[in-house]
């Protein structure tokens, strides 16, 4: 029983939607009151939150650790910065492309690597960020290499005759806000469905699911190629905010970043992966206005994480729904 699904969660499950929609009126009005450096740190931390909870999909509710989300994040980044620069296309069909692509790239990386048990399963993944980073810096007539692609336009859209293209900090702070609570709800969708309980029954006892009639390959390669598509998602909107990528878009940092996120935020639950992108993400960019200390304090704040919620922020979000039900 994942700790989303413990009675402690359970009691709270009637105000999760007042709740929720008093959260999302806040942050609509939140460029109001916030300028333009915490509306970017907001706005990495919900561009993180697309590869997040694919990584949560696999790892929370399927059971399988991968650290190739920095590799599917660079592929949809790559994508969409390609069409864009050479093709001029509008952004909501590099958005998707790049979704498409990354999904389709992990169907014949997953079929032998989900075959792998444990350790050589991870190890593999990690395989994937190498390769990745190494076709980036060395396609040179495709990627540019060290140089990578600059000049990516700000999101364009075409809608018949009107045309308008999103620039400014508060313009793409409310796309992306909007295109990460539709990504929420479609993986609300997934893990409440027949299929979601399927892949916690995987994650569980696999030789149990299968035993009962689960196909759990082609379920876990399923979940595997969802779980890129969300981060080659992310990896769009994030070449198009900062309008370059480069090779070190495929570093490991960024697959430690979406792991961090999902463990410290409560594997298994879709409030604590919120929670963690916010929280994470949010803290590495404040802390970039003291950087010789920043490494050191978001190492600390770690440890303290580790020592004091081995089980990440789920059990204490858990404890604030009991709380509010206690108070009704």
């Amino acid at each position: 029983m994942t700790p989303a699904e413990s009675p402690v969660a359970a009691t709270g499950r009637d105000l999760r939607i007042p709740f929720g929609l008093a959260l999302i009126a806040l942050a609509c009005v939140a460029p109001l009151f916030l300028g333009n450096y915490p509306l970017h740190a907001i706005i990495i931390a919900l561009i993180f939150l697309l590869p997040a909870h694919g990584l949560n999909l696999l790892l929370g509710y399927t059971g399988l650790l991968s650290l190739a989300q920095a590799a599917f994040f660079g592929i949809g980044a790559y994508t969409s910065a390609l069409l864009a620069v050479h093709f001029g296309t509008p952004f909501y069909l590099n958005f998707l492309a790049a979704g498409l692509v990354t999904g389709a790239v992990a169907a014949p990386l997953g079929i032998p690597a989900l075959r792998l048990r444990a350790t050589s399963f991870v190890m593999c993944t990690l395989g994937f960020v190498i390769i990745g980073q190494a076709i980036a810096k060395n396609w040179i007539s495709l990627t540019r290499g060290d140089m990578g692609l600059a000049a990516i336009p700000k999101p364009y859209f075409a809608l018949g005759p009107a045309s308008f293209t999103v620039s400014g900090t508060v313009g793409f702070y409310y796309l992306v806000l909007v295109i990460a609570a539709l990504a929420t709800l479609a993986i609300y969708l997934i893990v409440r469905s027949p299929a979601g309980r399927n892949m916690i029954a995987i994650r569980e006892n696999e030789t149990l699911a299968e035993s009962v009639g689960i196909p759990t390959w082609h379920y876990k390669l399923v979940v595997f190629m969802i779980s890129a598509a969300f981060a080659g998602l992310g990896g769009s909107l994030y070449a198009h905010y900062l309008t370059v990528v480069s090779p070190l878009t495929f570093q490991m940092y960024y697959s430690t970043t979406m792991l961090i996120i999902v463990l410290g935020g409560g594997a298994g639950t879709i409030s604590g992966v919120i929670f963690g992108s916010l929280m994470f993400v949010g803290l590495t960019e404040a802390l970039r206005v003291a950087p010789e200390l920043r490494m050191i304090a978001y190492g600390f704040f770690l440890l303290g994480l580790v020592f004091w919620f081995p089980s990440g922020f789920a059990p204490l979000i858990g404890r604030f729904w009991s709380f509010l039900e206690r108070r009704k």
